[in-house]
């Protein structure tokens, strides 16, 4: 099975990958993990990302595609994947939908996880992370143990800098105007499976994804 993860930043995105992925044996793949995975590599794709990288710019389409290629290419991807922030742009999207078809490959199902923006606002502005574990809080659904504690003991969970409204909103707002008309792009090719994740919790929304996968 060949997936993709679609949605807002803040929608669970990575948690629901992790968890689909335990289930079902396919690898989770994020924009991210191949970009960190390439420069470590130092393959030729890698050595050009990472330049763009330390220089605080957006790495080019046709460099990432050419990662997400290498990544898909390898072995652990034969029997199925799951992408989670590729594609973001329909361009992307068709780079991938002509590497899946020189593979004889295709993308079976998109999961949409939607959430309304002032849901995403909240949950992200709430989260914090403890910087000993990495564990993730959010001050109102999964508040930590103990005020600005972590179960692991250490004290003094952060924000992340970019949590806050206002680079929140921005982030919505490109996430409108490039991301959001892949979700057309995919309901025209009848595989997009929309997941209302609104007012849901991580446990009811990947029961959910989990019936619309038939996992």
């Amino acid at each position: 099975m060949n997936l993709i993860l679609l949605g807002p930043p803040g929608a669970g995105k990575g948690t629901q990958a992790r968890r689909l992925s335990e289930i079902s044996a396919i690898p989770q793949i994020s924009t991210g993990d191949m970009l960190r995975g390439a420069v470590t590599a130092g393959s030729t794709l890698g050595i050009q990302a990472k330049q763009f990288m330390d220089s605080g710019q957006l790495v080019p389409d046709e460099v990432v595609v050419g990662i997400v290629k290498e990544r898909l290419s390898q072995s652990d991807c034969a029997a199925g994947f799951m992408l989670d922030g590729f594609p973001r742009t329909t361009a992307q999207a068709d780079a991938l939908d002509s590497f899946l078809d020189s593979s004889q490959k295709a993308i079976d199902h998109v999961v949409l996880l939607d959430v309304d923006d002032d849901e995403v606002v909240s949950r992200i502005a709430g989260r914090r992370t403890c910087p000993a574990c990495g564990e993730i809080y959010h001050l109102l659904s999964s508040p930590p143990p103990a005020p600005d504690t972590c179960r692991c003991g250490h004290t003094g969970l952060v924000q992340r800098a970019d949590d806050n409204e206002v680079t929140i909103r921005q982030r919505l707002a490109s996430y409108h105007q490039q991301t959001a008309p892949l979700i057309q792009y995919y309901r025209k090719r009848n595989v997009l499976r929309n997941i209302s994740c609104t007012g849901q919790g991580p446990d009811e929304v990947f029961a959910t994804t989990r019936k619309q996968l038939a996992l």
